[in-house]
């Protein structure tokens, strides 16, 4: 009988890869494992009850707040606040960071930025989602509240960063700098158990992710990756296939597993990108570097950058490396230099 380890088991046996570990992360990524458990079971039945569709509000970016996006909020934070270690969270549906004021809580080591509910505008057609998350060690003295400081900080200090993904089975996937390890629900006991250990990315994929739709939108650099993609090049197994979900959960876990690059870039309409760096940008980019991969800005490694605000928005290159450095190559060569000149 193959031995069953439950994401809690190993957590807490990775814990001794790090001495004078308190248990500290361990608790935050308990509580994030508990969310993502309460999440699963409402989304499993979204198409049963009432919480499908919109709350009839607006969040910090002007979209409309879907039923489980609020739900999958409110329950990280609680969770979160419950589990004492952490002094505060940065949500994706608030403008603001939500500090926590309980002397516990500042006492905390951690604060986490997260997007509860990623791809929430598929919901109702019954698409993969998700929830990502990033954890970071406060910089702030402890036995205070957190500051925006905690927050704004490169992708480099992340000290663990993840995501579950709701589909077919909920899968949750997570790295703390020891490698990326994916752990499957398994309804039956209510735990999610080790299944995918130590993920590696193959460095050259076969699969394009991007919304190609917006290609009037592309630089020229961009327009000339795509389509040298499409080329016939039986030696590099071109053309790519191309595998868009618009679910960027779905489709960097696909990418993650399989091998391919995903591309949401700076257009004419969103000259900064689109993703948000704190909340997607940042925490994939930690998992698909640990995998053996590469993400980048179209310019610089995502990880050096130092984040200006919240909600700062960016474009991003993510996957396997050989892919990555191509396409970097077209862009310095048809926007960077061409510029330049």
């Amino acid at each position: 009988m193959r031995e069953v380890i439950t994401l809690s088991e190993f957590i807490v046996q990775s814990q001794e890869q790090f001495p004078g570990a308190t248990g500290a992360l361990s608790s935050v990524l308990r509580a994030v494992e508990l969310s993502a458990k309460l999440i699963n079971r409402e989304v499993t039945m979204a198409g049963l009850v009432d919480i499908i569709g919109t709350m009839g509000v607006k969040n910090a970016y002007g979209e409309e707040v879907a039923k489980l996006d609020d739900f999958s909020n409110e329950i990280m934070i609680r969770s979160l606040r419950n589990c004492g270690d952490c002094c505060g969270v940065a949500s994706e549906e608030e403008e603001d960071i939500h500090v926590f004021q309980e002397e516990l809580c500042k006492k905390g080591r951690y604060v986490v930025l997260m997007d509860p509910l990623d791809g929430s505008s598929n919901i109702d057609v019954n698409v993969s989602i998700g929830t990502i998350f990033s954890i970071f060690e406060r910089v702030s003295p402890q036995g205070e509240v957190c500051t925006h400081e905690d927050f704004l900080q490169e992708g480099s200090k992340q000290v663990a960063a993840g995501y579950v993904v709701y589909g077919p089975s909920a899968m949750f996937v997570y790295s703390a700098g020891q490698g990326v390890h994916g752990f499957t629900l398994d309804p039956s006991i209510g735990e999610f158990c080790l299944s995918h250990q130590d993920m590696t990315t193959p460095w050259q994929g076969k699969i394009l992710s991007i919304n190609e739709g917006n290609t009037a939108y592309f630089s020229e650099g961009t327009k000339a990756y795509v389509n040298w993609c499409k080329e016939i090049e039986k030696e590099s197994s071109r053309p790519y296939g191309c595998r868009y979900v618009g679910s960027m959960i779905a489709d960097l876990h696909r990418n993650l597993i399989k091998g391919g690059i995903f591309i949401y870039p700076a257009t004419t309409k969103s000259p900064a990108g689109k993703l948000r760096l704190l909340y997607e940008c940042n925490p994939f980019a930690f998992l698909i570097v640990q995998a053996g991969g590469l993400a980048t800005d179209g310019q610089r490694n995502l990880l050096d950058i130092k984040p200006k605000e919240l909600h700062q928005r960016m474009p991003i290159f993510i996957g396997s490396g050989a892919m990555v450095e191509k396409a970097m190559e077209f862009l310095k060569v048809h926007d960077i230099e061409k510029v330049e000149a």
